[in-house]
């Protein structure tokens, strides 16, 4: 049986770390999307207002 010799150039290494990056990415931004939809399904079941502390600006424009 004869030796493998295995040569990675570091070109692909650099391609594979930036598709592994984005392959987290992705998967980080779906998850936070499904988890943000399904808290507001628990709190509309629940009867929570997220807004309800919260001030709103109104959208007067004042002239001089």
């Amino acid at each position: 049986m004869t030796p493998v010799t295995l040569y990675i150039d570091p070109s692909v290494v650099t391609y594979l770390i930036q598709a592994v990056a984005g392959v987290v990415i992705a998967v980080g931004a779906a998850v936070g999307i499904y988890f943000r939809k399904a808290k507001k399904k628990v709190n509309d079941k629940l009867g929570i207002d997220e807004n309800k502390n919260k001030e709103v600006e109104t959208d007067e424009i004042e002239e001089n």
